[in-house]
């Protein structure tokens, strides 16, 4: 049975910290363990408060090592927020040999990476659209053949240094090294996502906490993305206010009773609510969509804005996948259907083994992504240890230390 590295994945997002363990056996993301952390330090997918966000993080850390067996000190972060930005770009390069070489290959993305970028954002993905051969274009992988000149169609994705670098420091507080920054919504297309979908046409569209993020792929790659600074946050901050509850106790009435259009259910029945943390009364429960739909309408409009600016509405012959914990929203699906014109269904992570159960779960998308997306790229492993043997070698350290002094 071939087996791959163990691997970590942390996706920060605004609402939850979630670490989890994995390893590939055999092409499936066999998963060991998660570890969840309510986020407390950011807002709309940023940092805000650098000390609360490293708490999160290290007890979402320590249950995922207590539950694996192993010690995390390396992982692949997650990075979404309305900072992140992508734009096209173009190499072109000769063919030194008049046969295209990996060598080639590199020196036209290198010239396609060769473009300006501001001095307060940081390039995070290089991802080819499609390569041409002496103007024969739609090449996925010119490698092998004959040409003269080769030219390079890549989407450059940036998000803000000062991003960036917050959620590294957090990261390395919390004791950890950073192996790799990957956006979120190609985190997430990695375990929702068919190779037929990609190559066929489908937009991926993650609800979050704190924003939505948009990634059309066809021809098998990423085409557009986006992120939309509205997410599932928003919904709970409207019920709050609308039904003058606390924050804790509208989250509660959202996930229990929150529908994104009217259905089925009886419009005279009564839903219990504690207002103030004390008092308990009872409302119709048709009065919280009414509040929610407005927010969903708004959400859903504007993910059209984006399908038409990226060119998608002709070209996604799979429609629409919804993942992210804000996709769980009952209604949503059939409302953005009916919204957009398009088929939709909801995404969660597939070809999982191990204990599955625990991340069978669009909210968990994107953590299950970056697992893939470790174990496809040369990762340190973690290792199985002893975490208490590895807490006295630290312990032995300080001692010659101190004998030392």
């Amino acid at each position: 049975m071939e087996k791959g590295p163990i691997v970590a994945g942390l996706d920060v997002g605004t609402t939850k910290i979630c670490a989890i363990v994995g390893q590939a056996v055999e092409g499936k993301m066999n998963i060991l363990a998660l570890g969840a952390s309510p986020s407390k330090g950011l807002r709309k997918g940023m940092v805000v408060n650098i000390e609360t966000t490293v708490e999160s993080i290290i007890n979402a850390v320590k249950d995922a090592e207590r539950a694996a067996g192993v010690e995390i000190n390396s992982v692949c972060v997650g990075i979404a927020g309305g900072h992140i930005k992508s734009f096209e770009s173009y190499g072109a390069v000769g063919i030194r040999s008049r046969e295209v070489t990996r060598g080639d290959v590199d020196r036209a993305l290198e010239a396609a990476k060769a473009v300006y970028v501001p001095l307060d954002r940081e390039v995070l993905h290089v991802i080819p659209v499609e390569y041409v051969v002496d103007g024969q274009d739609g090449i996925m992988n010119p490698v092998g053949m004959s040409g003269v000149r080769l030219e390079a169609r890549v989407q450059i994705v940036t998000g803000s240094v000062s991003a960036v670098q917050n959620l590294i420091r957090c990261c390395e507080k919390a004791g950890l090294q950073v192996i790799d920054i990957v956006l979120e919504p190609l985190a997430s297309a990695l375990s929702t996502l068919t190779d037929d979908e990609k190559s066929q046409g489908v937009v991926l569209v993650d609800i979050g906490g704190g924003t939505t993020d948009i990634a059309f792929y066809k021809n098998g790659v990423l085409s557009h993305t986006s992120v939309i600074a509205v997410g599932g946050n928003h919904f709970t901050n409207d019920l709050a206010i609308g039904l003058r509850l606390p924050v804790q106790e509208a989250e509660r009435v959202k996930k229990l009773y929150g529908m994104a259009m009217a259905g089925h259910e009886d419009k005279a029945e009564g839903v219990r609510i504690m207002v103030a943390g004390r008092d308990e009364k009872t409302i119709p429960r048709s009065y919280i969509t009414e509040i929610i739909q407005p927010r969903c309408e708004e959400v859903i409009d504007l993910v059209k804005v984006e399908l038409r600016k990226a060119g998608a509405y002709d070209e996604v012959s799979y429609g629409i996948v919804l993942t992210g914990g804000g996709s769980q929203l009952s209604g949503l699906d059939r409302m953005a259907e009916a919204m957009l014109g398009l088929p939709i269904r909801v995404g969660m992570p597939v070809n999982v083994g191990g204990v599955k159960n625990i991340v069978s779960d669009p909210m968990y998308s994107t953590g299950v992504g970056l697992l893939i997306y470790g174990s496809e790229t040369e990762v340190p492993p973690i290792n199985y240890g002893d975490l208490f043997g590895n807490i006295l070698k630290k312990m032995k350290g300080w001692v010659r230390g101190f004998l030392r002094r």
